[in-house]
């Protein structure tokens, strides 16, 4: 389709073709609204800037199934202590699977197109204005200069977007650097991934993403308050000194991923004219640092909340707060609880996560983990953690660890 390089105008424009892009435009459209996506980039889903693990319940929040796009499901985890020592986890049922982000990426902003929402791809937002009583985006598209007129626009265009910033909603809490690698790897189980944590991932934790037997993902994340070295500087000590990567790992990459983790959703999301979704709200698990599950269920909310104020005339920060309050009762809690744990175990050295791995492996506790351990919702694992220990004489740092994540501090 081509569009002239003269004034456009929508219901709602969508800011960023991502998962968080994609689920609020197909929900805008499927409530009557005439929706638009840009996306700066040539190809949705490029560049990657993810693991490609997603968990079950994304599929059914998303409304997909299992494609062409999946390489593994995973089962389960094994975590490796800073000595070396490890607990699995998990094991019976699928729980996340390994795919492609792209091919993931544009099924879903196929589903958008499909309810009706139109795509402009190598769209770049420049700049953002109210004109009588409308949002005016400006764009460059072809190389030109263009304005696109809307009555809401979502932001979705991740934690170095632009929407938020210029509607004076700021940025979100904090944001961690990755980097990933694909590379050989001597694959021990294709539906297990590996975690390792302790000292040589200040203030996250390093994987190990299987994609076939013989070939696997392997990144990790820093927090930079933590540490002068850049995340990049951390793969190769933690390639070069950890015993598992140095007899597993083959020397060389076939791709490499660099990106950016944001923690911590602004105090408010929304404005005149204006919300944001995604990891450009900060819709993103501080424990594990995956976004496509919170990003798309609040995504929802977005385009439906936008629809809805778009079409009724009413596009002021007090009719688009109904967004806000939806998407915090939805995953409010999970997302503080889920910062105290980043907080407390980024205070952890490595004695402190052998003790704790030590804990986690005891029968009656990791009975307790694989029963009711939830990579989306870990606050229901914590509260059966707390209740089936109580009174038992737990090591101190678990203690410490347990009382900061349930905000008894």
């Amino acid at each position: 389709m081509k569009y002239p390089l003269a004034d456009l105008s929508y219901d709602i424009v969508v800011v960023g073709g991502g998962p968080a892009g994609a689920m609020s435009a197909r929900y805008a459209a499927m409530n009557g609204a005439r929706t638009l996506i840009i996306e700066e980039h040539r190809a949705a889903g490029s560049p990657v800037q993810c693991t490609g693990l997603v968990s079950s319940k994304t599929l059914d929040v998303c409304g997909i199934r299992s494609g062409p796009w999946v390489y593994q499901e995973v089962t389960g985890a094994h975590i490796f202590a800073p000595d070396g020592s490890n607990i699995s986890i998990g094991g019976e049922k699928v729980r996340a699977y390994v795919v492609d982000r792209k091919m993931f990426d544009r099924n879903l902003l196929r589903q958008a197109a499909a309810e009706g929402a139109e795509v402009m791809i190598g769209t770049k937002a420049v700049g953002l204005q109210d004109v009588d009583g409308m949002k005016v985006l400006e764009v460059v598209y072809s190389g030109r200069k263009m304005r696109i007129k809307a009555g809401v626009v979502i932001g979705a265009d991740g934690v170095q977007g632009s929407i938020a910033r210029w509607s004076g909603l700021g940025q979100v809490q904090k944001v961690l650097s990755g980097v990933q690698i694909e590379t050989v790897y001597d694959v021990a189980d294709t539906d297990h991934v590996e975690v390792f944590v302790g000292r040589a991932v200040p203030g996250f934790f390093a994987w190990v993403v299987p994609v076939s037997d013989n070939t696997a993902r392997i990144g990790l994340c820093v927090d930079p308050a933590r540490t002068q070295l850049s995340a990049y500087e951390h793969l190769m000590q933690f390639l070069a000194t950890n015993p598992r990567m140095k007899a597993r790992a083959g020397s060389g990459c076939s791709d490499m991923v660099v990106g950016c983790i944001p923690l911590g959703p602004q105090s408010c999301t929304v404005s005149n004219g204006v919300l944001i979704s995604g990891d450009a709200a900060g819709q993103v698990k501080p424990t594990s640092g995956g976004g496509v599950y919170m990003g798309a269920l609040c995504a929802k909310i977005a385009g439906e909340v936008a629809a809805h104020a778009a079409l009724s005339g009413d596009t002021s920060a007090e009719a688009l707060m109904e967004y806000d309050k939806r998407w915090r009762h939805a995953v409010g809690r999970e997302l503080a609880v889920g910062m105290r744990i980043h907080k407390v175990f980024g205070r952890l050295d490595g004695e402190d996560f052998n003790e704790l791995i030590r804990f986690c492996g005891e029968p009656e506790v990791l009975e307790l983990i694989n029963q009711y351990g939830d990579i989306d919702h870990p606050s229901v694992l914590l509260g059966k953690l707390v209740a089936r220990t109580k009174g038992k004489k737990l090591l101190g740092v678990f203690r410490v660890a347990l009382k900061a994540m349930m905000g008894k501090e």
